[in-house]
């Protein structure tokens, strides 16, 4: 049987050089990690994660090192408050890979308290870290802890292979917490948002089947298409929204014929509200499973009319999309834009769409993300060879299929007005 402890008793196994990982965002054990700050400094103590949900004061300590394979809010404060944070390049499907390399020492997630027969749901994050946590639950030179807490949703994976549970017995620690899901709310989106939404959802036919991003942009054309006449979706998106949610609400959805996992919606992890949390609980139709199955090209190609809609910070001319960073530093990170856009790209009737806001405001100045090329020092997120369709509030540029020249000219197409002229003269220098 495991120990069980509180969080700041389980902190103290942590020793002062030691590797220690937690899953991305909403399966960070949140309330140990916070417990970690109580030592006021590591002679080497490493932590492997993604896309922190709130501010851990631990990696303001001395000797605390923080490999993240995903920015989000807090990396990027912790950087500007003078924390050593280094971003490790890999999709989110290579994190698994790269954690069995690591093989940290302590491994830790959250979870739902016990069931009557011991399983513990691996709640909001399936991820890259359900195989780590098992083999380090199988190591005994390792150590496994599971926070768990009341108020984490009960959600489900499939069976017989992918429970989405880690049982009590195979627990080292058990962590007792009472901790809240990170939540995310909507933002309201702008009229930008809704002018290229509305293009996105254009091209959604009955009986497709969806992948959203985060942002505005997802949840606006979600809502068109809850609202719409459409019906018969199926999902199978890396993240769970409101945005699909809603549209589960509205009906739209019933995952019929849909190719991979019929009958379910597939995603690997959920983040937003708690209204979506306390939807999410108990429900069999949403299946948690491995991100190295969800974010496969080939399980995305083979939904029926797979249509996948993401975002993108500028897109060259050639078609190349820089989405996690911005001038060459480290923004958010690379998750599953690769994938999906590829995953989109196997079947004629499959789209891919990249959508972005046409300009963006850079030090008080008006500049095209739209640009003739990519910036020196910027670094590609997803090359010019998988990309389908990109979609400003300005219109559609289709580049499947197209030349260089003929691409180049329908991205100066969806160009600001005020920059397109001169960027349809440099698509004309294209050979």
């Amino acid at each position: 049987m495991p120990a069980e402890m509180t969080p700041a008793e389980a902190a103290n196994l942590i020793l002062p050089t030691d590797t220690f990982a937690v899953p991305l965002g909403p399966g960070v054990p949140g309330q140990l990690v916070h417990a970690l700050a109580a030592r006021e400094s590591f002679d080497d103590l490493v932590i492997f994660g993604a896309l922190l949900p709130d501010l851990y004061e631990v990696f303001l300590r001395p000797g605390v090192r923080l490999r993240s394979g995903f920015f989000g809010p807090a990396e990027r404060f912790l950087i500007g408050a003078g924390a050593t944070v280094d971003f490790v390049p890999a999709d989110f499907r290579r994190f698994a890979p790269v954690l069995e390399q690591i093989k940290p020492r302590v491994m830790s997630t959250a979870a739902t308290t016990p069931d009557a027969d011991g399983w513990m749901s691996l709640s909001l994050h399936a991820g890259a870290s359900v195989a780590e946590l098992h083999r380090a639950a199988a190591d005994p030179e390792r150590v496994l802890m599971v926070e768990t807490s009341p108020h984490f949703p009960r959600t489900v994976g499939i069976l017989p292979h992918h429970r989405h549970a880690l049982h009590v017995d195979e627990v080292d620690v058990i962590v007792a917490g009472d901790a809240q899901p990170f939540e995310l709310a909507d933002k309201e989106p702008t009229d930008v948002d809704r002018a290229i939404a509305a293009y996105a959802a254009a091209f959604v036919p009955d009986g497709a089947t969806l992948q959203t991003g985060i942002g505005g942009i997802p949840n606006t054309v979600a809502a068109i298409l809850a609202e719409g006449p459409g019906s018969g979706y199926g999902i199978h998106s890396e993240m769970f929204t409101n945005g699909l949610m809603r549209l589960c609400q509205a009906g739209k959805v019933t995952n019929d014929h849909k190719g991979a996992f019929d009958g379910r919606s597939i995603t690997t992890f959920a983040a937003g509200t708690s209204e979506l949390y306390a939807w999410l609980d108990g429900r069999e139709d949403v299946a948690f499973l491995p991100v190295d199955i969800v974010n496969s090209p080939e399980n995305i190609g083979s939904n029926r009319e797979m249509i996948t809609i993401n975002g993108a910070m500028s897109v060259d001319l050639a078609g190349q999309v820089v989405a996690d960073t911005i001038g060459g530093s480290q923004f958010s990170g690379i998750g599953g834009h690769e994938d999906f856009i590829a995953g989109a790209g196997l079947e004629l009737n499959d789209r891919s769409l990249i959508c972005l806001p046409a300009t963006a405001v850079v030090g008080g100045q008006v500049t095209s993300r739209i640009a003739p090329v990519s910036a020196a020092g910027s670094i590609v997120t997803t090359p010019r060879h998988q990309v389908d369709v990109v979609i400003t509030e300005f219109g559609v540029a289709e580049l499947n299929g197209a030349s260089v020249r003929e691409r180049a000219r329908a991205l100066a197409g969806i160009a600001a007005p005020e920059f397109r002229d001169e960027l349809l003269e440099a698509a004309e220098r294209w050979p």
